[in-house]
Formats: structure tokens, sequence, C-alpha cells
């Protein structure tokens, strides 16, 4: 009926999350990344990331600034981002500043947003690249194993 005290203590509860959902990794205001950041789920930035995103959803805040690639199956951007944007969906918000080439499937651009680079559907990209290994292959192939840029 009674049992002995132990001295055990109770299993840290995890915090309830929304609807199953894990939460994101977030990169604050004031917190500066020097390389790159991979993640199965969701990345916020509200800070600095020097280095390639790598992940599922990336949404950049307004004080937020991406100095490196992106790759994602999203990408919404209300701050700055300096090199190449890989996703699916991109959305810039009006206050938005990207300077890079952006390849996307769907790609949203609101008023205000400033935007420097070129924009290319996935497909055609994808297509492009298969061109360009062809086009690598035969070089070797033609050079005895060897490429050169010229």
């Amino acid at each position: 009926m009674f049992s002995a005290k132990t001295s055990e203590k109770p299993a840290p509860r995890e915090a309830p999350r929304p609807h199953g959902k894990n939460m994101p990794s977030i990169i604050s205001n004031q917190l500066v990344v020097h390389g790159n950041l991979t993640a199965d789920g969701d990345i916020q930035v509200d800070g600095t990331v020097e280095g390639d995103i790598k992940t599922n959803l990336l949404t950049i805040g307004e004080g937020g600034t991406v100095k490196g690639a992106i790759t994602a199956e999203s990408v919404t951007v209300a701050g700055t981002v300096h090199g190449q944007v890989r996703a699916k969906t991109v959305s810039l918000a009006r206050t938005a500043r990207v300077q890079g080439d952006i390849w996307h499937e769907s790609l949203a651009i609101e008023a205000g947003a400033a935007f420097e680079g070129s924009v290319k559907h996935l497909s055609s990209a994808t297509a492009a690249d298969g061109e360009a290994a062809s086009w690598a292959k035969a070089r070797r192939a033609a050079t005895g194993g060897t490429s050169t840029i010229e």
C-alpha cells in the first residue's frame, strides 16, 4: 500500500508541440553563425548566417541575413540574401533584398522587394545541369579524361 521513498527524479517533460509538428530551429537576431547549416526540419533566421543552408522550410525574417547558398523545399525571404536560392517554392516579401540567382518551381515577389540576379524554373535548370554534365563527360572523353576551364 505504501512504497519506500526513492531518490529518483521524474523524467523531464517535453514541451508540447503544436499539432505534432517540430519547432523550428531559430537563429535569433543577435546571433551570427559562421558555417553551413543542415536540418530535416524548419529553420528561421533572424540573425546572420555566413554559410550554406539546406533544410525543408526556411524563413528569413526582416532582420535576418544569409550569405551563402540556400537549398530547401520552401523559402520565404523578408530579410537579406547574398547567394543562390534553390527551392520548389520561393516567396520574397516587400522587405526582401536578394542578390543571387533563384531556381524555383513557384515564385512570388511582393511589390517593393529588391532582387538582383537571374530566375530559372527548376525543370529547365535540371535540364541545363544534365546538358552541362553530358558536355563535361564528352569533353573528358575527348581529352583523355582531363578537362580544363577556358
